[in-house]
């Protein structure tokens, strides 16, 4: 038990501090401690994460040097973080056109170097993830960060509304639920690859509609064989990238799912280590599948079903959540599934079609009443 009466400057110091220690400077990290703190940093951001945030830098860098002829260095002048606004937002001219402030001649450069993909703005939500994390690099750095001064927030904050009003909405991957999923199985044969490709699209949506990163993290360590059935133990997610140990962190793969798991582990011989990999020619069962990987194969499925709406590997999640609605799950158990903290971010990933809503038929489906019959004909009292 820690004495009150004690204060730091009361204990007591080494007699003699050992050969070859060195001082350290209290007010700055030295170069190995800087090095640790940059690895621990980077260890605890997810892959995906890390690969935006160098895209996003990579952007930067080619931007700032094409628009001021010399390399960016921080920090970065709030002039230059609104020019980058003004130059990707894009906003209506006195025609109604929609503009930006961006040349063409630097636009075709940045398509040209591979900095960006196509000519052209690009979509609000990427125009806001660069800043943000060029805000974070400053934060990081611990020097004056021009993100939050009020000017720039003014500007990204009447920009979003801009997009608003104009009905520029991000649009949303379409659900992947069950009649669409039925089609992908359809086309997986009994070869590996197609053992494999079933499994992964069970596995990933019936555990709960599990990202692609998930998936490609799932090995025979965190999915242990409960009986005929499995149980998937999400350690590390978008929404518990702490990993903190919650109740809902065991996902049930059940079912078909749970068949075709088995069928896939017993045909590939995997005992150990990751659950879905690349099968090379020949049959031989290789490296682990990369979240990339993942995507490209629910969209080579749907080329083969000759489904052309769109899906992601992300409408796997929407998928599932579309379709514990319509089957009328409990928001609890479809959330426990999902991982989801609240419910404003389940229904987010609703996606039912308005023309099959019970929502919107309220009336149609009820029995009609003419509201001119008198209430001794058969309409109801008030």
């Amino acid at each position: 038990m820690i004495n009150a009466n004690v204060s730091l400057e009361t204990v007591a110091l080494p007699a003699a501090a050992p050969q070859g220690l060195t001082a350290l400077d209290p007010e700055h990290l030295g170069p190995m401690a800087s090095a640790a703190e940059a690895a621990l940093l980077r260890q605890g951001e997810s892959e995906n994460t890390l690969r935006s945030y160098r895209s996003a830098l990579r952007y930067w860098a080619a931007w700032y040097a094409l628009r001021y002829r010399q390399p960016i260095t921080l920090p970065v002048a709030e002039a230059v973080v609104l020019q980058f606004i003004v130059d990707h937002a894009q906003r209506l001219d006195v025609d109604g056109r929609l503009v930006s402030e961006l040349s063409p001649t630097i636009d075709q450069a940045l398509v040209a170097g591979g900095f960006k993909s196509k000519l052209g703005a690009p979509a609000l939500n990427t125009l806001v993830h660069r800043i943000s994390v060029l805000s974070k690099v400053h934060q990081v750095e611990g020097v004056a960060n021009p993100c939050e001064q009020a000017r720039v927030r003014e500007l990204l904050s009447k920009t979003r509304r801009g997009y608003v009003k104009r009905g520029a909405q991000p649009r949303k991957k379409p659900a992947l639920t069950r009649e669409p999923l039925e089609a992908l199985l359809e086309t997986c044969d009994a070869s590996l690859v197609g053992l494999r490709d079933r499994a992964l699209l069970l596995f990933a949506f019936s555990s709960g509609g599990r990202r692609r990163s998930e998936v490609a993290l799932a090995s025979t360590e965190n999915t242990r064989r409960v009986g005929e059935a499995f149980a998937f133990t999400l350690t590390h997610s978008k929404t518990n990238q702490s990993g903190v140990d919650r109740a809902e962190n065991d996902k049930p793969i059940v079912g078909r799912a749970a068949h075709a798991l088995t069928a896939w582990l017993a045909a590939a011989k995997i005992n150990a280590g990751p659950i879905f990999r690349r099968v090379r020619r020949g049959g031989v069962v290789g490296e682990p599948l990369s979240p990339a990987a993942v995507r490209d194969i629910v969209k080579k499925r749907c080329l083969l079903a000759g489904i052309q709406e769109g899906f992601s590997a992300h409408s796997l999640r929407s998928g599932f959540v579309t379709e514990a609605g319509r089957q009328q799950i409990p928001l609890g158990e479809t959330m426990a599934m999902t991982g989801h903290r609240s419910t404003a971010s389940l229904v987010g990933y609703f996606r039912e079609q308005l023309a099959t809503s019970k929502a919107a038929r309220l009336l149609e489906e009820a029995d009609p009443i003419d509201p001119l019959l008198p209430v001794s004909a058969g309409r109801p009292r008030a």
